[in-house]
């Protein structure tokens, strides 16, 4: 409506423009303009035009005339004669002003703690999918699928996900604020609590202690408490340090990060306090919970750490500081109201339901913006991915967040959603999102930041191998799931026998075993990386180390 108010607007300016003649007028005066100039005027300014035009630089002005000569590969072939060649060489992470030490340790906890929570996480993961083709691996109660299942989303998502975002936000707040963090206790509180949350929640959810009350909040409340309070705890962290900060504006990525948090506070309590966890007052909270957890706290915080380091890496400024605030505003506009689209054609009002779709659709709004603020940052930089080792995680999170994003608007429609809903095609989607967008952001973000904390690169070449066995594993397990997932709503439309699509989806499910396997293994790798940035030994600079030996080779005066 507003658009449609401007264009109202601006077609009547130029009625009356035409109206009253304005146009003309204007016409007529340059006319009279050009007729009252005097030729030699007029050729003067076109020598002059000519001139401008025909000038061009012998590119000589600052090498002079001699060729380049380099034979012995001292200046210009050093990294060609010392790269092994499977890989293109990459460029070294920059150095970066000093950062505190100490808050250099707090981040690197909370990042090899997600370390480790993706690989228990995955590793969970791994073995449930194994049991969709093999569903007799075990007969323990304790690792049946419906005990595992969740053990694999809470573990991925509140340990991997949530540990990761938080310690890369411990870099750019005060990064971005021009000053210290303003608690480094409260730090390691926040840590230590989400840690403890996890593990204690994943060892009720084994024991079969659960809340039972939906998706991603089966921990119990006092579980869920834990991490709760280290959200309360690092919000008063951010907002002391952005208080404190040494520049005039508040940067995106801090309004990013502090509205994601508090968000997450919010969507806690909805989901966890009782008042309405009755009928289908627990249905609709179950939806906002469920969607607003991916929304509004794990997209919207990770959206704010892209838009400071993807200029970080590519050494530019953001395409549009605008385009980002609106996106900001959109989506909280927007997605807080999809969450019961889940839930079409249940017992919960239609005009809810339909609320839910058109806040779908309106989400088009920031992930159009959002995506064109990135890839025109990227514009004119696109050659660097060829030489960069961590933009590469960037694009893919970039491409993802577009498809993923709009898949989800697509399976609002209740058209879409009569085939997809309750098949493999919504966890395909799951996947596109938390993985192909959260993960591969983080691993990026994670590759960027932690060589300049310690000092230590990892192997290019184990690097590409993670990024590669990552993605083409992501693309074996999503492809086949949403094919199969079609398959299957068809069928049951139809109104075939149901064993009839657990039987169709067999091939599906082994190509989701292959495709996850390709991705576990993927995440050992990227431990082993971690490994490497973290304790591994420093690698040999061929500069330095024949400088080195250059000067003992030199006689004592």
């Amino acid at each position: 409506m507003i658009a449609l108010l401007i264009f109202l607007l601006r077609l009547k300016n130029v009625v009356e423009r035409t109206k009253d003649g304005k146009d003309k007028e204007e016409a007529t005066r340059f006319a009279n303009y050009l007729t009252n100039l005097e030729g030699d005027e007029i050729d003067t300014v076109l020598e002059q035009k000519k001139k401008a035009e025909a000038f061009k630089l012998a590119n000589n002005e600052l090498r002079g005339d001699l060729a380049p000569s380099d034979d012995k590969g001292l200046i210009t072939h050093i990294n060609e004669q010392t790269n092994r060649g499977f890989v293109a060489a990459k460029k070294k992470a920059l150095k970066r002003p000093n950062i505190d030490p100490q808050l250099s340790k707090l981040i690197l906890w909370f990042l090899v703690s997600a370390t480790f929570w993706l690989l228990f996480g995955t590793t969970v993961g791994e073995y449930t999918g194994i049991k969709f083709v093999a569903p007799d691996a075990d007969h323990f109660s304790w690792l049946s699928f419906g005990r595992l299942r969740p053990v694999h989303t809470n573990a991925v998502f509140w340990g991997w996900s949530s540990l990761g975002m938080l310690g890369l936000g411990y870099y750019v707040i005060p990064m971005v604020s021009n000053t210290k963090i303003a608690s480094l206790k409260l730090g390691w509180y926040s840590l230590y609590l989400i840690n403890a949350s996890v593990i204690i929640g994943s060892i009720f959810l084994m024991a079969g202690i659960n809340n039972g009350g939906g998706e991603y909040r089966e921990y119990i409340w006092p579980v869920m408490g834990l991490f709760a309070l280290a959200l309360v705890l690092t919000l008063i962290n951010f907002l002391n340090t952005i208080a404190r900060r040494a520049t005039k504006e508040i940067y995106v990525s801090n309004w990013y990060m502090v509205a994601s948090i508090i968000f997450a506070i919010v969507i806690t309590l909805v989901a966890y306090l009782p008042f309405w966890q009755n009928g289908l007052g627990e249905t609709i909270s179950q939806g906002y919970y469920m969607h607003q957890g991916v929304g509004m706290w794990f997209m919207l915080f990770t959206l704010g750490l892209v838009y400071y380091f993807l200029p970080q890496q590519l050494n530019k400024p953001i395409y549009s500081y605008s385009l980002g605030i609106m996106a900001f505003w959109a989506q909280i506009f927007f997605y807080t109201l999809i969450g019961t689209h889940h839930f079409v054609f249940s017992a919960i009002p239609w005009w809810l339901q339909t609320m839910a779709i058109v806040g779908s659709v309106g989400m088009i709004i920031p992930v159009v913006a959002g995506t064109t603020n990135f890839v025109f940052t990227f514009n004119g930089s696109w050659h660097k991915l060829g030489s960069s080792y961590t933009l590469p995680f960037y694009l893919v999170g970039i491409v993802f967040y577009f498809t993923g994003s709009l898949q989800g608007t697509v399976e609002a429609f209740r058209s879409t959603n009569l085939i997809w809903h309750f098949t493999d095609f919504t966890i395909a989607h799951s996947h596109l999102t938390m993985y192909g967008i959260i993960a591969f952001f983080l691993w990026g973000f994670i590759y960027s930041i932690v060589p300049r904390l310690t000092g230590k690169e990892p192997s290019f070449t184990w690097v590409g191998v993670h990024f590669w066995m990552a993605l083409i594993g992501l693309l074996f397990y999503t492809i086949p799931l949403m094919i199969g997932g079609t398959l299957k709503g068809l069928m049951w439309q139809e109104g075939k026998p149901f064993i009839d699509s657990v039987e169709l989806m067999f091939p599906y499910w082994l190509w989701r075993a292959i495709g996850g396997t390709m991705m576990w293994l993927s995440h050992i790798i990227f431990a082993c990386n971690m490994y490497k940035m973290i304790l591994g030994k420093e690698a040999i600079n061929i500069r330095k180390e024949g400088v080195a030996q250059l000067k003992t080779l030199q006689p004592e005066a």
